[in-house]
């Protein structure tokens, strides 16, 4: 968008897709996640002076930047939360044993080098030397244990507890070395090592007390907690003792900026003032109808996360009518046309998602998954509806959900008209994110009432994804059968890599034939990043990840400067 695109698809199309990360991830995380080989050390590179930037002026904050959000974190603890809000903060404030290069592969990082037994049931991680944590005090393997022992707490588990998989004991062997042990393989572990929602977490976190998670933190990452003013401002420091093994950056050393600070703001064009008017650097989701004149603005510069492991799709309420005739569903899926309804809301802003998992995750395949979609025919969508006794005079009455922002207004909007045409009258509810999620389980624990259907959206770095989604009871208690069951069981156990692969396959080629999961596009939320011109150095790293170490701020224009100058081509 015109904008820089986050370059992540170049070096993932060597794999074959079949998943959900890439487009093609035949053994992007299988055959480097599930791999019973060592992983070698990578040394962080020599160290890169910054480049020459011209110096601002005494008057401005020439090593701070500000960046506005939609919403407000929910916790500093990575265990009280599965809010991608937070999960972005996890990620400047902790580090993981393992990281995502920028391809998507799994590399070392907290952890220099990692085995896998051969029976899979115990994972050993050697840990880099001399880290330090905020508090001045050594990161080791007491640290690691720690961390895995309080997620796993039964009086007070992790919300991400069964993404630990079937661990059942963390052996510290000495201070650099930990092995996790497990009652069955559980391939989406190492993964999972390289997720913020894995941050380790110091122990000397326990003297903080109930302060811990609600005021302070205290990890390794390159940014450490200096206040949190809830629903205010979050401020961080650059971690002064800071070292890079693994993340996607340049810097091999701590940030060059001074603070990062954190506001939420709710409304997108308030954001977008901020902006403009130099209170904010860096602002997420700016007015999505704003585009093209943001674009013109050389003042402003757009970046647009690719492979974000994001993916937005139709399910169904199966407890009843009608919706639990496959039917129903079948002609729900004949009637859209998603790629002119994207196009007409979106234009190139977001990209069909043909598969359950989304591009950049393993099993992500577009033609895989295409072959065994639903191809847009009104007469055959009518024809189903006959079947169940709809017609002209009869017409489907249902409900839709889903939740606001990002035009999705606008996309249901055209979704309606489209079902409308063959004879699918559909009723919209719009409502926030958190709303929506217990509506849907509300809905599909009854089985009276009119039918309903929701436009859904999921983000996950693995296909472990469709478990937490579809094996019983499921995330929303929505559709559930033995058959299913058994087809996700395997993609946890099945360890080797084409093996996994097929697996995850089967489960997709499941979900699609019966019409479980229509998927629509990908990404969905918080992937258009505006910020102001004299910003360098932005990464935005796989699974949506904004990544700070090499951010520089150059000279800042003034608005009434810029507005006098002829515009660049």
């Amino acid at each position: 968008m015109g904008i820089f695109r986050a370059d992540l698809s170049r070096g993932l199309q060597r794999f074959a897709k079949v998943g959900g990360r890439c487009p093609q991830a035949v053994g992007l995380l299988g055959a480097i996640a599930l791999s019973l080989i060592a992983c070698s050390t990578v040394e962080p590179e020599p160290s890169t002076p910054p480049p020459t930037l011209q110096p601002l002026g005494a008057d401005q904050e020439p090593r701070r930047l500000v960046w506005e959000r939609y919403s407000d974190i929910h916790t500093l603890d990575p265990h009280r939360t599965t809010d991608i809000f937070s999960w972005q903060v996890f990620d400047q404030i902790y580090d993981t044993l393992l990281a995502f290069d920028q391809e998507g592969q799994l590399v070392p990082h907290l952890a220099r080098e990692w085995r896998v037994s051969e029976d899979g049931l115990a994972v050993t991680f050697w840990l880099n030397e001399d880290i330090r944590c905020h508090d001045g005090t050594p990161f080791d393997a007491e640290d690691v244990k720690f961390t895995a022992d309080r997620a796993m707490n039964e009086d007070n588990p992790s919300l991400t507890r069964p993404n630990w998989g079937t661990l059942t004991a963390i052996e510290v062997v000495d201070p650099l070395t930990v092995t996790f042990r497990f009652s069955e393989p559980f391939s989406a572990f190492l993964p999972f090592m390289a997720d913020p929602f894995a941050s380790m977490i110091c122990n000397s976190a326990v003297d903080l007390g109930a302060s811990f998670g609600n005021q302070f933190a205290v990890g390794t990452g390159p940014w450490e907690v200096v206040q949190w003013r809830r629903e205010d401002e979050l401020v961080l420091a650059r971690n002064p003792h800071y070292v890079n093994y693994g993340r996607p950056v340049k810097n091999p050393g701590p940030p060059y900026l001074d603070q990062l600070v954190i506001r939420p703001t709710a409304r997108a064009a308030d954001r977008l003032e901020s902006l403009q008017a130099g209170t904010a650097t860096l602002i997420t989701d700016p007015p999505l109808e704003k585009i093209d004149r943001l674009q013109e603005d050389a003042r402003l510069r757009l970046t647009i996360a690719d492979n974000t492991g994001q993916s937005i799709f139709f399910q169904f309420n199966m407890a009843r009518p009608p919706f639990n005739d496959i039917r129903a569903r079948q002609a729900v899926a004949h009637a859209i046309q998603p790629d002119v309804a994207l196009q007409q809301v979106f234009g190139n802003l977001v990209q069909r998602e043909r598969c359950p998992v989304a591009r950049g995750v393993l099993g992500n395949d577009q033609d895989f998954c295409d072959r065994l979609s639903y191809t847009h025919n009104p007469d055959q969508a009518r024809a189903l509806l006959a079947e169940l006794g709809y017609g002209p005079e009869n017409p489907l009455e249902v409900t839709l959900f889903t939740w606001m922002g990002d035009r999705r207004e606008a996309l249901v909007t055209v979704f309606q008209e489209q079902l409308a045409g063959v004879g699918i009258q559909v009723n919209v509810e719009m409502m926030d994110i958190s709303a929506l999620n217990e509506r849907v389980k509300q809905e599909n624990q009854s089985d009276s009432g009119p039918g309903t259907f929701d436009l859904m959206g999921w983000a996950w770095y693995d296909p472990d994804i469709l478990y937490a989604l579809w094996h019983s009871p499921g995330a929303y208690g929505g559709y559930q059968s033995p058959e299913l069951d058994a087809l996700l069981a395997a993609t946890r156990t099945t360890t080797a890599p084409e093996a996994r692969l097929q697996a995850v396959q089967a489960v997709q080629a499941y979900l699609l034939e019966n019409a479980v999961v229509v998927p629509i596009y990908t990404p969905g939320w918080l992937w258009v990043y505006a910020s102001s011109a004299n910003l360098n150095g932005l990464t935005l790293a796989p699974f949506n990840r904004p990544q700070f170490n090499d951010v520089q701020l150059t000279q800042v224009v003034s608005v009434e400067a810029a507005s006098s100058q002829p515009a660049s081509p």
